[in-house]
C-alpha cells in the first residue's frame, strides 16, 4: 500500500524576502533624511541671538557705543545719556524721536531747527499740556551731542547749570543732581532714570570703554 503525500495548504500573504543590500540602503537613505531635517531645524548661535535680542535691547545697543564715545569728550556718564534717551523718547518710539532724532526732548527757539509740538509739564502738583518748540536733527547721533554738550555749555541764563551733572561721581549722584538743577519737571524722574539702569545694567557702560 502506497502511502499519499498530505497536502498542506498555507493561507495568508506570500512572504517577500528583500536582498541585504537594500535593507542596507534604506537604512541609510534614512539616516541621511533625518540627518539633514535636524541640520536645517537648527539655528546658528549668532541668528539665535539676533531672534532673543528684544527691542529695548536693540535700542540699548544702538546708543550705548557713542554714549560712551561722548563721554570722552563730554564727561557725561554713559548710563545717563542712555536712560535718558529711553525715558525721552520711549525707546525711540515717540513722534519726536522717529520723526526729528530729538531722543531727549531739548527743546529750541529757531523755527527754522525745530518743530511745535505739545507736551506735559509738572507745574504746581498737576500734569498740564503746552505747546513748545523741540529741536530737530538731521540723525540721532547729533541729538545725543547737543545732549552732552547741553550738561557742557549749561543754558543761556546759566552757564554751569549742569555742573553737578557731569561732576557726580555714579549715576545715582548724576540723576539727583539732573532734578536739582532743573532739567525736568516730574519729581520721579530721578527714581526713573535709576530703575532703569538698574533694570538694564546700563552701568556697565560707565565702566569700560567703547
Amino acid at each position: 500500500m502506497v502511502k499519499k503525500k498530505s497536502k498542506f495548504v498555507f493561507f495568508g500573504k506570500k512572504r517577500t524576502i528583500f536582498p541585504s543590500y537594500i535593507v542596507a540602503s534604506l537604512f541609510i537613505v534614512t539616516l541621511i533624511f533625518f540627518g539633514t531635517l535636524s541640520l536645517l531645524s537648527k539655528v546658528s548661535p549668532k541668528e539665535e541671538a539676533t531672534v532673543e535680542i528684544s527691542q529695548e535691547e536693540q535700542f540699548i545697543q544702538k546708543i550705548a557705543s557713542h554714549a560712551q564715545v561722548l563721554y570722552q569728550q563730554y564727561q557725561v556718564l554713559p548710563s545717563i545719556s542712555i536712560s535718558q534717551a529711553i525715558l525721552e523718547s520711549d525707546w525711540g518710539t515717540s513722534e519726536l524721536s522717529t520723526l526729528n532724532n530729538n531722543f531727549y526732548g531739548i527743546k529750541g527757539t529757531d523755527a527754522s531747527n525745530t518743530v511745535l509740538m505739545t507736551t506735559k509739564e509738572f507745574e504746581n502738583g498737576q500734569w498740564i499740556e503746552i505747546n513748545a518748540r523741540f529741536r530737530k536733527y538731521e540723525d540721532w547721533k547729533e541729538s545725543m551731542e547737543d545732549h552732552a554738550k547741553l550738561f557742557v555749555n549749561g543754558t543761556t541764563w546759566n552757564a554751569d547749570q549742569y555742573a553737578t551733572v557731569r561732576a557726580a561721581k555714579n549715576y545715582q549722584e548724576a540723576a539727583h543732581a539732573l532734578q536739582a538743577s532743573g532739567y525736568a519737571t516730574d519729581p520721579d524722574y530721578p527714581a526713573k532714570l535709576i530703575e532703569l539702569i538698574q533694570q538694564y545694567k546700563l552701568d556697565q557702560y560707565d565702566q569700560k570703554g567703547p
